[in-house]
């Protein structure tokens, strides 16, 4: 996985943070909901590019 894919990920899931928290403390549901969406999008981002580095560094096992 890329650095900036990593970066980008971590940045969507802070800005989702964030949402979520001004939504919370303003009592906008709307919000809240919104930034808690915008996590869940980018851990599962994140873990798609974790399961092709796994698959990556097996392919890489059986070629030495």
């Amino acid at each position: 996985m890329s650095f900036t894919d990593k970066a980008k990920n971590k940045a969507q899931e802070l800005t989702g943070a964030a949402k979520e928290r001004l939504g919370t403390a303003t009592n906008n549901e709307r919000l809240r909901a919104e930034g808690a969406t915008q996590q869940t999008e980018a851990r599962t981002r994140q873990a798609g590019e974790h399961v092709k580095d796994a698959g990556q560094d097996v392919r890489d096992a059986f070629k030495k």
